[in-house]
């Protein structure tokens, strides 16, 4: 009889045994599946791709292509739907800038996009992209370069005691000034030069631009052409609207 009782015991034990060690392991196993659901929800939560997004985060930038600290391609997720473009975006330091607004006046938002494409001394350059968030078509922004050649006239002129006289005439408005500027000997520049600084901007949900004209080879920026947007329904395109100029004080 007391072997028949030991031997009971003995495959209770055992029994108890296999039970913990069943209850440890499903225990385990729960743990680590849960910890992998949270791991892998975080990386979908915050991107660890994530170029940039929206302060409301309805408009989100992702890498297509990186090469060498440059990124070559993007995919645009606007809603969490997504398109891909060819844009650039070199490693300046600045992450570009994306908004969800009505630029066009129709009620409707867009997705807007400022990238730094250059940036050193004398240098500061952006590209902006406006999207039609229906159907990921791209809304034109007329260019510095256009605005340069049919909105603003210039001439420098080189003065005797080695001052330049500068005119600026932008939408029929203009602004001469004299400007203290010790040129290189072979200073041979007769109209102000543009393109070393370009930066767009959003204000009152509308597109501002900042380009001002230099002289020198070494660019010495001596007047500020501020400019802001208008939506032209007709031709599907944001047109200059006005131009400020503003003299640069040295």
């Amino acid at each position: 009889m007391k072997k028949e009782i030991g031997t009971l015991m003995l495959l209770s034990i055992f029994a108890l045994s296999g039970c913990s060690l069943d209850n440890s392991k499903t225990v385990t196993q729960e743990t680590v599946k849960a910890s992998s659901e949270q791991v892998s929800q975080s990386e979908q939560k915050n991107g660890t791709n994530l170029i940039a997004a929206s302060d409301d985060e309805k408009v989100k930038l992702y890498p297509l292509n990186e090469a060498k600290n440059e990124i070559k391609g993007v995919v645009l997720d606007i809603n969490s739907k997504q398109k891909n473009f060819d844009w650039e975006i070199p490693n300046t330091g600045t992450k570009p800038q994306l908004f969800y607004t009505d630029l066009t006046n129709d009620s409707k938002e867009e997705a807007v996009i400022i990238i730094q494409t250059g940036r050193g001394t004398g240098l500061d350059n952006y590209d902006i992209h406006v999207i039609n968030v229906e159907d990921f078509s791209e809304i034109k922004v007329q260019s510095y370069e256009d605005i340069v050649a049919n909105e603003i006239k210039s001439n420098v002129v080189e003065n005797d005691d080695g001052t330049l006289t500068i005119t600026a005439k932008a939408q029929g408005k203009e602004s001469k000034f004299d400007y203290d500027f010790d040129p290189a000997p072979d200073f041979n520049q007769d109209e102000l030069a543009f393109g070393g600084v370009v930066i767009y901007k959003l204000e009152n949900q509308r597109i501002k631009l900042n380009i001002p004209g230099s002289v020198g080879v070494s660019p010495v920026y001596v007047v500020d052409f501020n400019m802001t947007y208008k939506f032209d329904s007709a031709k599907n395109e944001f047109i200059v609207d006005q131009i400020e100029t503003i003299p640069i004080e040295k």
